[in-house]
């Protein structure tokens, strides 16, 4: 029996060493790294698998940032922030100089608000619907089959929630398989939770109990401004 094979034993417990071991007598050490440079390395592949939306405390909640090669969805009501979440994840993905799709399902996307945000306009592939599902959801598939885009909007937002609720599951299976394994993102935004794969996030913004979702300035009622919305982003799944 060759020397080099004698030295490694199913019986003994370090296995890895014994492993390393025999590499180095047959000058097959160069395959190998140390443990901690392993964990460097599977970190920055980790860190590479998520695209950040820029708005850092849901990034914080997400792990780093939404899955690429998965189908997450921004959920909420009407004013409940989607919207202003959408295009900072827009602008995120365009200063990443990545591309971006945008299926309009209701023609609602408003290119102005979108790059006073910071989104670039250049980046962004405008598939311009006027309420038609069934064509929004064949546009969708077509451009994820297609490729090269970093992220892939579906707006369902001002979808009527009888009809998105009509949909058949395999719509979602579909859109999960085809993305698989890609580095694009896939986010469906809607007014309630329709369908995610196993590794997206549901980023579903509420208004905190006992409070009112209007934030105001001002001790008149009559010079009263209006400061903000107050909100809370809860992430379902994911990382």
């Amino acid at each position: 029996m060759d020397p080099a094979m004698a030295a490694w034993s199913p019986a003994r417990s370090d296995s890895r060493s014994q492993i390393e071991s025999l590499l180095r007598a047959r000058k097959l050490d160069t395959t190998l790294m140390p443990s901690d440079a392993t964990s460097v390395l599977e970190g920055a592949r980790l860190a590479a698998d998520l695209a950040c939306t820029g708005v850092p405390a849901l990034d914080v909640a997400l792990g780093g940032g939404l899955r690429r090669g998965h189908v997450s969805e921004i959920v909420g009501d009407r004013s409940s922030g989607r919207t202003g979440v959408l295009h900072q994840t827009m602008r995120a993905a365009s200063v990443r100089d990545e591309l971006i799709a945008l299926v309009d399902t209701s023609d609602r996307f408003d290119p102005h608000s979108a790059s006073e945000a910071g989104v670039n306009l250049a980046h962004v592939l405008w598939i311009r619907e006027a309420g038609d599902l069934s064509r929004a959801i064949k546009a969708m598939n077509l451009v994820l089959q297609a490729g090269g885009f970093g992220l892939v909007v579906l707006d369902l937002a001002d979808v009527a929630a009888h009809l998105t609720r009509g949909l058949p599951f395999t719509t979602w299976f579909r859109l999960a398989r085809v993305i698989e394994g890609s580095q694009t993102v896939a986010l469906v935004m809607a007014s309630e939770h329709l369908a995610r794969s196993s590794g997206g996030s549901t980023i579903a913004l509420e208004t905190p109990a006992g409070s009112s979702r209007a934030i105001w300035t001002g001790q008149s009622p009559r010079a009263r401004l209006l400061r903000g919305v107050e909100l809370r982003a809860r992430v379902i799944g994911g990382n």
